[in-house]
């Protein structure tokens, strides 16, 4: 049976010399050919060769690695830059949480930690967004419903914000604050679903646009959560 591998560090005819004796040093029963221009081994052997015992073979001048499709690459690239392209916003929601459990960790009661988590998540959020008013407007308009057709309203939504996160964290006025809450944030979470389903290529203004994120689940998924919680709070009350 045949089995393929990429190889990294092939740079002439005497690499692929040296790779093929020292992969035939440790699969002495295999047939092993090395590619130069396509930087693939196969090796044809009765029995899958160890990568590990493949690596261990060459010098650390040459990286090979199973055989993947150029597809399967891009995909795993992709993966991984949108987790560290969202990495500011996972560290955000983090401490936020973390906030809400040590506030409410001597005494807890789980209504009172989701209207701390609420109230600190708009006033940290309004923050980024008011880093750049007018580049968080020109943003947000491009997908919520609302500030599309109202100009006006992407302008005031981090003020918005504001006041909500301070009804909350004072404990002033909840249910209109959840009430409000649930308003925006259906309408909004209404338009990131439609650009997600449109697979739109644009920026979340979730934080703003400073930290410069693109649109994807993670926006969905942090709407709802504050669409979930309001929605307990109101059963609750």
């Amino acid at each position: 049976m045949k089995y393929h591998y990429n190889i990294k560090g092939l740079t002439c005819v005497g690499c692929v010399n040296s790779v093929k004796l020292k992969l035939e040093e440790v699969l002495p029963e295999a047939s092993i050919n090395v590619y130069l221009k396509e930087s693939k081994v196969i090796v044809e052997s009765s029995k899958k060769p160890v990568i590990e015992t493949l690596k261990k073979a060459l010098s650390k001048k040459y990286l090979i690695e199973e055989f993947r499709i150029e597809s399967e690459i891009i995909k795993e690239e992709k993966k991984y830059s949108k987790v560290k392209e969202l990495k500011p916003l996972f560290l955000i929601f983090s401490y936020i949480l973390a906030a809400s459990i040590i506030i409410n960790f001597k005494q807890w009661n789980t209504s009172e930690f989701m209207i701390d988590f609420m109230g600190l998540f708009f006033i940290v959020f309004s923050f980024f967004k008011l880093l750049d008013l007018k580049g968080f407007a020109k943003t947000f308009k491009m997908y919520d419903p609302l500030a599309k057709r109202i100009g006006p309203y992407a302008q005031i939504y981090p003020f918005i914000e504001i006041v909500l996160g301070l009804l909350f964290l004072f404990r002033f006025q909840i249910q209109i604050a959840i009430l409000v809450t649930l308003v925006i944030l259906s309408i909004t979470t209404f338009g990131v679903l439609k650009a997600l389903f449109n697979k739109q290529e644009i920026q979340c203004a979730c934080l703003g646009t400073v930290l410069k994120l693109k649109m994807t689940e993670a926006t969905f998924i942090e709407n709802t959560i504050m669409i979930v919680m309001g929605l307990l709070l109101l059963v609750n009350s």
